[in-house]
């Protein structure tokens, strides 16, 4: 193991110019805490690997012959990464100053926690309540998608999915985190292993935090390091049929492997039925909308 703290951790797929900016916003201001960045580039169309090879040679560019999603290339990465700490980052992100140090600060200084995820912030300045989260329950779930978590927002029986009620300024332990920004310990790779390359995208990050749980680890919300995350750009949009299917293939194992097992048939019968309904409703939606997104809006 080498002497290095952190590996940052990219995969992208025609998103140069978000890329671009990323990296700037994380080699802006020197850091305390030593890190690299490993960008795994889905075989982008644009101009992605000679921006990397022009203006960012210090980053470690690995090119794949076709898109693979998110969660294999993520693992090449995380494999390749040396640092005591890997960290997911997303390339439509913009980095505040001294985020690093935050999160390695507080992972120093709290040896029982395995995963953290900073404050992520929406374009306009606003919480991206998806960054903490619940494991995605049927009830957290029926309460999401019925409007009943923004009718009682700081109710914990009803918002419990997006953790509505609870303060976005403090510091506290949460169930998942958006893989947008999670900076996890090594340790618990080793334990774990890595992404479960099941899921094609999305839900990969529910599943792993999932993992981390189970096997005993703590996950904490952050708010004094922060990142913003721009949401939807690149691949789900240069494919959003694909994005759409997959968002929604991905829950569909990931409430399998996890929680159908805590819950008798009809329930489990009613969320599958659940997820292809939502599936169609997609689908329909994004055929009819300019604006191309997958999953729900942000925030």
């Amino acid at each position: 193991m080498s002497d290095l703290d952190l590996s940052i951790c990219i995969v992208t797929y025609n998103a140069c110019e978000m890329l671009r900016n990323c990296l700037i916003s994380l080699y802006l201001e020197p850091y305390h805490v030593s890190f690299e960045v490993i960008v795994v580039d889905n075989n982008s169309h644009d101009a992605t690997s000679i921006m990397l090879k022009t203006e960012f040679s210090q980053v470690k560019l690995i090119t794949l012959d076709k898109n693979k999603g998110y969660t294999l290339p993520m693992n090449i990465a995380l494999r390749k990464g040396q640092g005591h700490y890997l960290m997911q980052l997303n390339p439509d992100t913009l980095v505040h100053p001294g985020m690093l140090d935050k999160l390695f600060e507080f992972m120093e200084t709290h040896p029982q926690v395995g995963i953290i995820t900073p404050k992520v912030l929406n374009r306009d300045g606003t919480l991206q309540k998806q960054c903490r989260r619940s494991s995605a329950r049927p009830w957290d779930v029926i309460t999401y998608i019925t409007g009943l978590s923004k009718l009682f927002p700081h109710s914990q029986f009803f918002g419990r999915y997006l953790m509505t009620y609870k303060g976005e300024d403090e510091t506290y332990q949460v169930e998942a985190v958006s893989g947008s920004c999670m900076m996890i310990r090594r340790k618990v790779v080793e334990q774990i292993g890595y992404l479960d390359e099941a899921f094609f995208a999305y839900q990969e990050d529910a599943d792993f935090c999932f993992r981390t749980r189970r096997e005993g680890w703590e996950i904490y919300y952050v708010p004094a390091a922060r990142v913003v995350h721009f949401g939807g750009q690149g691949g789900s949009r240069e494919e959003p049929i694909k994005a759409i299917v997959q968002w929604h293939r991905s829950y569909f194992i990931y409430y399998r492997k996890h929680l159908a097992s805590d819950y008798f048939f009809p329930v489990n019968w009613l969320m599958y039925f659940g997820v292809v309904i939502k599936l169609g409703l997609s689908l329909g939606i994004n055929l009819i909308r300019n604006e191309k997104i997958v999953g729900s809006r942000k925030p």
